[in-house]
C-alpha cells in the first residue's frame, strides 16, 4: 500500500497533467501532446488509487480492468472516424451508469450511518442523490443521443403537447423525492423514493434529448460531456475523493463552455436547445423541400476539374457527407495537387459542422491536412467574394442561405459560411435530400452554383485524376 502522502502527490500531479491537457487540445498543433498529458495523467491516478486506495478484492478489480481495457482497445481500433460521435456519446452513457452504480452502492454500504450522522449524513445524502440524478438523466440523454447519431433514431425532434409542464412536473417530483430521500435515509430507509428519483431523471433525459432537432446535436453532445463530469464530481464528493472532484468539475466546465461556444456559433441560446431544436417550429421552410425552387445545374467530375484548374482561389468546406464518403484523404490528394500548381487552397470549417464538435478538424486532421490552411467560420467568411470556386463536400445546413434570409426558416439566424457570394459553388451531394435538420437549401438553386452528384469519395476520385 502507498502512503496516504504519495497519493496525494500523485492526485496534484495528475491534477496538474488533466489541465495541460486541455490546454493542449484547444490547439490543432498541441493537441496530440495534450492527449498524452491525459493518458499520463489517467495512467499516474489510477495505479495510485489502485495501490493507494482499493484495500482488498483485487482480483475483482484486475478482472474488471482486464474486461473494460480490452473493450476499449477493441472498440478504439475497429471505429470509424464517422462513427466518433456515436461512440462519444456511448462513453458519456458509461460515466453516467457508472455514477449511479456507485451512487447506489454507496447508500447500501452497511458502515454508511455509522460513518456519517446529522448534518454530516444529510450533506453526505444529498451528495449520493445528486449523483446519482446526474447520472442517470446523463446515460439515458447519452443513450438516445447515440441512437439519433447513428440513424437509430429519427433526427427530427419529438415535441409532446405539453412539454414543458411536463419537465417541470419532472423537477418537481425530483426535489420533493429527494426531501423524502434525505428524511427516510436518516432512519435507515430511503431506497424507494431514490428508485422513483432515478426513473423520473431517466425519463427527463430520454425526453430532453428527444425534444432536441438534428441540427443541435453538436451542442447535445457537448452538453452530455459537461453532464457526466458533474455527475463525476458528485461522485467524488460522495467518496471523498478529491481527484474526482477536480477532474469531474474540468470535464464539466469545459464541457458547458464548449456548449455555450456552439450556441454562439449557431446564434441559439442554451435554454431554447434543451427546450427543443431546430426544426420544432414547424415555418414555411419546413416544407420548403416540397416547394418548386427553380432548376440545378448539374456538373461532372472534368468539368469540376476544369473550374479548379483555372481558379487562383479555393475554399473547400467539408460536412458529414464527407466523413460517410471517407473521401477525406481523396481530399487531401486534390489539395496537394492544387498548391503544387500555385492554387491557394483554404479549408471553411463551420463550428457545428459534422455530428459533433470539432468532428470535420478531426478527419482533416487524420487526412493530413496543413493546419494553417484551415479556418473557422468567422475567419473565412469575409473573404468568400474573392474566391474562384468553392467545394462544399457533403454540407446542407452550414451553407443554407435561408439562415439569414428566411426569418420563417427552423434554422433562421443560424450563422452560415456564404459561400454563394464568391464566383462559383460546386456541391458535392448523393442526391437533393434535405440535411440532418431536414432544410431544403436554396444555394443548390442558385445561378452560379453546380450540383455534383454521386459517392464523395467516387466523384473526388475522378476530380483527382482528371486534375
Amino acid at each position: 500500500m502507498l502512503s496516504q502522502g504519495i497519493v496525494t502527490v500523485s492526485y496534484i500531479i495528475a491534477t496538474i497533467l488533466f489541465i495541460l491537457a486541455l490546454g493542449g487540445l484547444s490547439n490543432q498543433e498541441t493537441a496530440r501532446r495534450g492527449n498524452w498529458y491525459g493518458i499520463i495523467g489517467m495512467t499516474i491516478a489510477l495505479l495510485a488509487t489502485i495501490f493507494g486506495v482499493v484495500e482488498r478484492h483485487y482480483e475483482i478489480l484486475f478482472v474488471a480492468l482486464l474486461i473494460g481495457g480490452s473493450l476499449g482497445v477493441i472498440l478504439a481500433r475497429r471505429v470509424q472516424m464517422t462513427q466518433m460521435p456515436e461512440l462519444v456519446a456511448v462513453l458519456h452513457s458509461l460515466v453516467g451508469a457508472a455514477a449511479v452504480a456507485v451512487g447506489y452502492a454507496n447508500f447500501m454500504d452497511p458502515g454508511r450511518l455509522s460513518h456519517f450522522t446529522g448534518v454530516e449524513l444529510t450533506i453526505h445524502d444529498i451528495e449520493t442523490y445528486l449523483g446519482i440524478l446526474i447520472g442517470a438523466v446523463t446515460f439515458s440523454g447519452s443513450v438516445i443521443a447515440f441512437g439519433k447519431l447513428s440513424g437509430r433514431i429519427g433526427g427530427k425532434p419529438l415535441t409532446l403537447p405539453g412539454r414543458h409542464l411536463f419537465n417541470l412536473g419532472l423537477l418537481l417530483g425530483a426535489i420533493w423525492f429527494g426531501r423524502e430521500f434525505v428524511l427516510q435515509s436518516a432512519t435507515g430507509s430511503g431506497m424507494e423514493p431514490l428508485i422513483i428519483m432515478t426513473v423520473i431523471a431517466l425519463l427527463f433525459g430520454i425526453h430532453m434529448v428527444v425534444a432536441i432537432g438534428g441540427a443541435d446535436m453538436p451542442v447535445v453532445v457537448s452538453m452530455l460531456n459537461s453532464y457526466s463530469g458533474w455527475a463525476a464530481s458528485a461522485t467524488g464528493f460522495m467518496l471523498g475523493n478529491d481527484l474526482l472532484i477536480v477532474t469531474g468539475a474540468l470535464v464539466g466546465s469545459s464541457g458547458a463552455i464548449l456548449s455555450y461556444i456552439m450556441c454562439r456559433a449557431m446564434n441559439r441560446k442554451f435554454i431554447a436547445v434543451i427546450a427543443g431544436g431546430f426544426g420544432t417550429g414547424g415555418g414555411a421552410s419546413a416544407s420548403s423541400s416540397e416547394e418548386d425552387q427553380g432548376e440545378v445545374v448539374p456538373i461532372d467530375a472534368h468539368e469540376t476539374a476544369a473550374l479548379l484548374l483555372e481558379a487562383k482561389e479555393v475554399m473547400i468546406i467539408p460536412g458529414y457527407g464527407m466523413a460517410v464518403a471517407q473521401a477525406q484523404h481523396t481530399v487531401y490528394e486534390i489539395t496537394k495537387a492544387l498548391r503544387a500548381k500555385k492554387i491557394n487552397v483554404r479549408f471553411g470549417i463551420h463550428p457545428v459542422a459534422g455530428r459533433m464538435p470539432g468532428h470535420m478538424n478531426v478527419l482533416l486532421a487524420e487526412a493530413k491536412i496543413p493546419y494553417d490552411i484551415v479556418f473557422e467560420m468567422d475567419e473565412i467568411n469575409e473573404n468568400f467574394p474573392e474566391i474562384d470556386v468553392s467545394i462544399v463536400i457533403g454540407a446542407n445546413d452550414i451553407v443554407n442561405p435561408s439562415a439569414l434570409t428566411d426569418p420563417d426558416s427552423p434554422i433562421a439566424g443560424m450563422p452560415v459560411l456564404e459561400c454563394w457570394n464568391g464566383k462559383t459553388s460546386v456541391v458535392l451531394k448523393r442526391s437533393m435530400a434535405t440535411g440532418y435538420a431536414g432544410v431544403q437549401n436554396p444555394l443548390f438553386f442558385k445561378d452560379n452554383t453546380r450540383m455534383l452528384f454521386g459517392d464523395a469519395k467516387e466523384t473526388l476520385d475522378e476530380v483527382l485524376k482528371a486534375i
